[in-house]
C-alpha cells in the first residue's frame, strides 16, 4: 500500500509539471517569398539530374567524337588494306549519329577479356595494321582513347595498347559490327582511385565502347573498336566553375531581389492595414485612418477598402447603440417616473384619499404602464427591422399583400398586380405601420390613399392622406425613433423608423414628398 502510494504521489508530482509548449515563429511575406524563388531556381536543375539528362549530353558528346575518330581510322585502314592507293568511291553520305541515352539504354557489364583466336589473323589485315599502329599510338596520347582495329574474324590486328593477335568477335558490339551494323554500348567502369575533378582522367562510372565496320561492297573487311570515359558531370562543372558561380551568384541575387520587391509591393500594404485594423480594434474611428499607399497588387487595396468599410460598420453601430440607449432610457423614464409618483402616493396616502383620487393614480399608472408595453413590443419589431439580414430571392404581388391588410382608416387603394423585390411580410408590416400613422397623425376624419406603380425596375408605393400634414418644422425629424406628435393618442416613434429599415434591409427606401394637402410618403423598392 505505501508503494501505491508513493506512486501515485510521483504520478501526481508529474502531473503538476508545467507543460512547455514551444511557440514556432511564421515567416514573414519576404521570407516565403525568397524561399518560394530559389525552389523555382532548384527544380529545374533538380530535374535534369533526376532525369540525367545533362549526363546523357555528355555520353552522346563522347560517343559522337568516337564516331568521328573511328571514321577516321577507318578510311585509314580501308586505304592501307590497298596497299596506299584510295579506296573506291562510295555513292552517297552515311551520316553515323550518336544514339546513346542513359535513361533508356542498359550499362552492360565490363568488357569480358579477350579470347585466343581459333585461327591466325589475316595477313593482309595484318599489313595494314601495322601501318596504322603509329597512327593509333599518336592519336591516343591526344584523344585518351582505346583503339583497337580487328580483321574480319574479330582478331586484333591493330592496338594502341595490348589485346594484339587476340579475339574480341564474342563482345556484343563488335560482333554487332562484324555483321555490318555500327554499333554503341555503355559498360560498368570500376571505380578508378585518385581521379578527380581536374584529373585528365575522367570519373564517370561506365565506359563507351564503339564498333565502327570498314567495308569493301557489301564484305566487312575489318572493324574498328573505341572506347573512352565520358567526363563526370563534376569534372563537366568544374571547367566552368567561375562561370558557373557568377551564375548562381546572379540567379541569387534576382531572386533575392524579386522577394524584396514583391515584399515591398504586397507586404507593405499588408503591413499598414494590419495596423490599421490594430488601430481600429484600439478604438480609433474609422476617419482617423490615415490612408495606405496604393499597392502594385489589388488584393491589398481590397483588403484596405474591407478594413474602412469594417471601422465604419463598427463606427456607426457604436454611435447606433450609444444614441439609441439614451434615447430609449428617455422614453422609458418618463412613464416609469410617472409610476413611481402614482405608487408612492397610493402607498402614502391612499387612506385618506377619495374613491375617484384612488382611481386615477391607478388609472394614469395602467396607462403609463400600457405605453411601456406598447414601447416594448415596437422596439422588438424595430430590432428585427435593423437586423442584419442577408438579402435573398423574396418577392411577392404588391397588389396581394396591400389589399389582405386591415386598415385603421379608410383608405382608397390604386393599382393593379405588381411583384416587389421584397418579402410579403415584411412590406405588410411597413403597409401597417404606414397607415397606423395615418390615424394617429392624420387628425379625426381623414381618409388615405395608396396607390403602386412601376417605374423603370422599381416599384414605388405612394401612402397619402388627407389631413393635417406636416409642419415644417418637424419635416427633418419624423424618421427619427421615438418623435411623435400624438405621444398621448398612444404614439411610440417607431413606426416610421421601423418601416425605413424594413426598406432598407430589401434595397428600398422612403421620404416624405411635398403635397398639397396632408401628408404624402414615396416608398421605392427594386421590383421582381
Amino acid at each position: 500500500m505505501r508503494g501505491a502510494g508513493r506512486g501515485a504521489d510521483r504520478d501526481g508530482a508529474r502531473a503538476r509539471l508545467p507543460v512547455l509548449r514551444v511557440r514556432f515563429r511564421k515567416p514573414r511575406l519576404r521570407t516565403v517569398l525568397l524561399a518560394a524563388n530559389l525552389l523555382l531556381l532548384v527544380l529545374p536543375l533538380g530535374g535534369l539530374w533526376l532525369l540525367r539528362l545533362y549526363e546523357s549530353a555528355l555520353v552522346r558528346q563522347t560517343e559522337t567524337e568516337l564516331v568521328a575518330q573511328a571514321a577516321v581510322i577507318g578510311a585509314a585502314y580501308e586505304a592501307a588494306w590497298h596497299g596506299g592507293a584510295p579506296p573506291a568511291s562510295q555513292p552517297g553520305w552515311a551520316p553515323r549519329w550518336a544514339v546513346l541515352d542513359l535513361a533508356r539504354d542498359p550499362v552492360l557489364p565490363p568488357a569480358p577479356d579477350a579470347l585466343a583466336p581459333e585461327r591466325p589473323a589475316d595477313p593482309r589485315a595484318l599489313a595494314a595494321g601495322a601501318t596504322l599502329m603509329p597512327v593509333l599510338a599518336a592519336a591516343q596520347r591526344v584523344t585518351l582513347a582505346g583503339m583497337r582495329v580487328t580483321d574480319a574474324a574479330g582478331i586484333v590486328v591493330a592496338s594502341s595498347g595490348g589485346e594484339m593477335g587476340l579475339s574480341l568477335h564474342h563482345r556484343q558490339e563488335v560482333a554487332a559490327a562484324l555483321a555490318g551494323r555500327s554499333s554503341s554500348v555503355l559498360r560498368d567502369r570500376p571505380a578508378q582511385p585518385g581521379v578527380g575533378s581536374a584529373s585528365i582522367s575522367r570519373a564517370a562510372p561506365f565506359r563507351v565502347f564503339l564498333a565502327h565496320p570498314v567495308t569493301e561492297g557489301a564484305e566487312v573487311i575489318g572493324v574498328v573498336v573505341l572506347s573512352r570515359t565520358p567526363a563526370s558531370i563534376d569534372q563537366a562543372l568544374h571547367g566552368k566553375r567561375w562561370e558557373m558561380a557568377g551564375l548562381a551568384a546572379a540567379l541569387l541575387l534576382a531572386a533575392g531581389g524579386l522577394a524584396l520587391v514583391i515584399a515591398y509591393t504586397v507586404s507593405r500594404p499588408i503591413e499598414a492595414v494590419a495596423a490599421q485594423a490594430r488601430a481600429v480594434a484600439a478604438g480609433a474611428r474609422a476617419t482617423a485612418l490615415p490612408r495606405t499607399r496604393r499597392a502594385a497588387v489589388r488584393e491589398a487595396d481590397e483588403m484596405w477598402a474591407a478594413i474602412q468599410s469594417m471601422a465604419a460598420t463598427l463606427e456607426y453601430r457604436a454611435d447606433y447603440i450609444g444614441a439609441f440607449a439614451a434615447e430609449m432610457s428617455h422614453e422609458f423614464k418618463t412613464p416609469l417616473a410617472a409610476i413611481r409618483g402614482a405608487l408612492e402616493l397610493l402607498a402614502d396616502h391612499a387612506a385618506t384619499m377619495t374613491e375617484a383620487e384612488r382611481a386615477t393614480f391607478l388609472g394614469q399608472a395602467a396607462s403609463d404602464v400600457a405605453r411601456l408595453d406598447r414601447l416594448v413590443r415596437r422596439l422588438l419589431e424595430l430590432a428585427r427591422a435593423e437586423a442584419p439580414v442577408p438579402r435573398g430571392e423574396e418577392s411577392c404581388d404588391v397588389a396581394a399583400v396591400i389589399h389582405a391588410l386591415p386598415m385603421p382608416v379608410p383608405v382608397a387603394l390604386e393599382g393593379g398586380a405588381l411583384r416587389a423585390a421584397i418579402g410579403a411580410e415584411r412590406l405588410s408590416t411597413v403597409i401597417r405601420n404606414m397607415t397606423e400613422n395615418i390615424a394617429l397623425h392624420a387628425g379625426p376624419g381623414a381618409t388615405g390613399r395608396i396607390a403602386w406603380r412601376a417605374e423603370g425596375r422599381r416599384v414605388v408605393i405612394e401612402v397619402s392622406d388627407d389631413g393635417r400634414g406636416v409642419s415644417p418644422g418637424n419635416a427633418g425629424r419624423i424618421f427619427g425613433r421615438f418623435f411623435t406628435t400624438a405621444r398621448e393618442a398612444g404614439g411610440t416613434g417607431l413606426g416610421l423608423a421601423i418601416a425605413r429599415s424594413h426598406l432598407a434591409a430589401a434595397g428600398g427606401s422612403i421620404e416624405l414628398v411635398p403635397s398639397p394637402r396632408g401628408a404624402c410618403f414615396r416608398l421605392s423598392m427594386p421590383a421582381a
